[in-house]
């Protein structure tokens, strides 16, 4: 047999095998959003993101100083924008990131703290395909400057304080729920219905 026959057939092999390895372990933990994934899928889907991330921009450094106004400035950002799935402290642990598959890692743990800020920038920037993390790219110096500023504040997320976690909850976005009871009590403090009752001329 030939060499370059024999290297397509231990190739053809080789896929075949892979898939009907990926084939039973879908038929066995299934595909649902809800479970924690495996060592060896958490394993790829790193491996999947390092090679996401162009090349080039682990090379990038942080242009901007980590002052303590810049740090505020990113702690902001972060609380309106990515608290709903990363948490305000980062630790993944809301309904959002909970039920992403993958779910919203811990921010304050190395497989994050260990990517350089150049990877990070790029991350928030771009994005990754096939998760819930979406690109936020303005496509304007404004927009890339308060990227830096996230990195920054990624880089702060271990030494986050309890004071710094209680600013950030007054930052996050309300839910309709929330901004409907808001709503009610500022009625009942101007004379109006309790709130949850129906108004008095209600049949």
């Amino acid at each position: 047999m030939k060499p370059v026959l024999r290297a397509f057939l231990l190739l053809v092999v080789a896929v075949v095998l892979a898939a009907a390895a990926v084939g039973l372990y879908v038929m066995r933990a299934g595909l649902s959003a809800r479970e924690q994934p495996g060592a060896i899928e958490t394993f790829v889907a790193r491996s999947v993101r390092n090679l996401a991330v162009a090349r080039r921009a682990r090379e990038l450094t942080n242009p901007v100083e980590p002052t303590p106004e810049i740090i505020a400035a990113g702690r902001a950002h972060f609380a309106d924008h990515c608290a709903t799935c990363h948490a305000n402290d980062g630790g993944g642990n809301t309904e959002m990131g909970r039920n992403l598959f993958p779910k919203a890692p811990d921010m304050r743990l190395p497989a994050t703290q260990d990517l350089t800020d150049g990877e990070l920038f790029w991350i928030i920037e771009n994005g990754i395909r096939f998760t819930g993390m979406p690109g936020w790219s303005t496509g304007t110096k404004e927009g890339e400057e308060a990227s830096w500023h996230l990195v920054h504040f990624i880089r702060h997320l271990p030494g986050l304080t309890p004071d710094e976690i209680e600013q950030m909850e007054a930052l996050n976005p309300r839910s309709p729920e929330e901004i409907r009871q808001e709503i009610e009590a500022e009625r009942f403090l101007q004379g109006g219905d309790p709130p949850g009752e129906p108004p008095a001329h209600a049949h």
